[in-house]
């Protein structure tokens, strides 16, 4: 990838992906692309500045929020549903990202619930109360951080025995669930909430398996992180 001149996006032939280098749900979809080896335009979205709740974003997504996928005349938002319909589209494409077997496939489907519904409930909100927060200029509220700290405990827990049976939490290869987590645990391994994955001897060594992949060093790169 490249900046051309002043402005703020990458050039690349391919997808176009509408975001911010900050921000997890951009990281997971660029993330995708990158592991199903697929070229694409990364277009900067100042969030900080509010260009997410303007035109010509806002007629993207109505929501005001990132990122927003482009494929030719096919416009998504949400970035699970992004990642998802590039995994069934380039399926064979790139590093395998869904098992073909159905049970093996409903297994990840399940984790991929847990994920969005339980950890990302609590490391979505953690992440913007430590994280986002002080770049904001806000000061975190320690009790509100306390109690998801403990939700994302409590979902920990289940993760802890679940790698306890097998190496990823979709089964024994990487796929999509892990993917999704990758932006979070990122982030939140640099703040005081490292000592929840620490503290879990199968979770910690997922994370570090997880954080320490070629394909995601690589995103980070590009993003100039």
């Amino acid at each position: 990838m490249r900046i051309v001149g002043s402005e703020k996006f990458f050039v690349v032939m391919g997808f176009k992906v509408y975001g911010h280098p900050l921000s997890a749900p951009t990281q997971r979809v660029l993330l995708t692309l990158t592991e199903k080896e697929l070229e694409y335009e990364f277009v900067f979205v100042d969030l900080l500045a509010g260009e997410n709740k303007e035109e010509p974003f806002i007629s993207l997504n109505p929501f005001g929020q990132v990122p927003v996928f482009e494929d030719g005349d096919l416009k998504l938002i949400e970035s699970r549903a992004i990642t998802k319909y590039i995994s069934y589209l380039y399926a064979d494409k790139g590093t395998p990202l869904f098992d073909k077997d159905p049970k093996k496939k409903a297994i990840i489907g399940v984790w991929l619930e847990i994920e969005a519904l339980r950890f990302d409930a609590a490391a979505h909100r953690l992440n913007f109360e430590i994280v986002v927060k002080p770049i904001k200029g806000m000061t975190a509220d320690e009790a509100v951080v306390e109690q998801l700290g403990a939700q994302l405990a409590t979902v920990l827990d289940v993760y802890e025995a679940r790698l306890g049976e097998s190496k990823y939490l979709g089964g024994d290869d990487y796929s999509l669930v892990d993917l999704h987590h990758i932006p979070f645990i990122n982030k939140l391994m640099q703040t005081k909430i490292k000592t929840l994955f620490d503290e879990r001897p199968c979770v910690s060594v997922w994370c570090k398996d997880l954080l320490t992949r070629p394909i995601w060093h690589k995103v980070l790169a590009g993003l100039n992180m």
